[in-house]
């Protein structure tokens, strides 16, 4: 969103509360309090050097901000923090490379205290009371949408990561109870469909109209 200019946006203050992290064990967010409650802000993982150097947990921030639709999130162009300094997003590294981090096999059960989303406001998992962020791809989180609402019980099974900011667990396995786990399907389905198999039933391997040359000159000196 580096195209936004951040002062044509409107300014929401707030206290973090914590960071956020996403699957990879990067800071994508943190949670504000201000004067609604609470509110998840998304910042892109590029800004998250310079925010956690500026910004702490318990800072008091000003945020510019979209807020999409049908979501509780406000997607930050800007954040300006405590002593003033301002931290914009001016798009993408992409030199950038992930964090190496070492994954765990991790379990968490709880009640969800937000829900996550992505910055265009598509369902990303969910925020457990006791601070752990449960990540979900959009497609498998659309499909069990009611155990990543607030207030709903979550238990999850997946790989974590634990870093100074938090601790996430990338979901393999959700259910209301440990006992209640189901797997979450992950990775992209084969784009030619299940049922696309070469020289499959009802297709003939080769096309009538075009039959092998000796056959025609057969006919031909019939």
């Amino acid at each position: 969103m580096h195209w936004i200019d951040p002062d044509s946006l409107p300014e929401v203050s707030g206290t973090v509360e914590r960071f956020v992290l996403n699957p990879h064990g990067e800071v994508d967010g943190f949670v504000m309090t201000g004067a609604n409650g609470a509110i998840l802000v998304h910042t892109p993982p590029h800004m998250e050097d310079e925010l956690t150097r500026h910004v702490q947990p318990g800072d008091r921030v000003h945020v510019h901000g979209v807020k999409p639709r049908g979501a509780d999130l406000l997607a930050a162009v800007a954040v300006t923090a405590k002593d003033g300094r301002r931290i914009i997003d001016q798009g993408p590294d992409h030199e950038r490379e992930h964090p190496h981090h070492g994954h765990l096999k991790m379990e968490a059960e709880g009640t969800v205290r937000l829900s996550l989303f992505g910055p265009k406001g598509e369902l990303r998992g969910a925020l457990l009371s006791d601070g752990t962020a449960v990540r979900i791809g959009p497609k498998e989180a659309e499909e069990v949408a009611d155990l990543l609402a607030p207030g709903a019980r979550l238990a999850v099974r997946g790989d974590g990561i634990e870093t100074r900011f938090g601790r996430v667990i990338h979901a393999k396995e959700a259910g209301k109870a440990p006992d209640a786990l189901k797997p979450l399907k992950h990775g992209k389905p084969d784009k030619h469909g299940p049922k696309h198999k070469h020289g499959g039933p009802g297709k003939p391997k080769h096309d009538p109209k075009h039959k092998p040359k000796r056959d025609h000159d057969h006919d031909a000196h019939a």
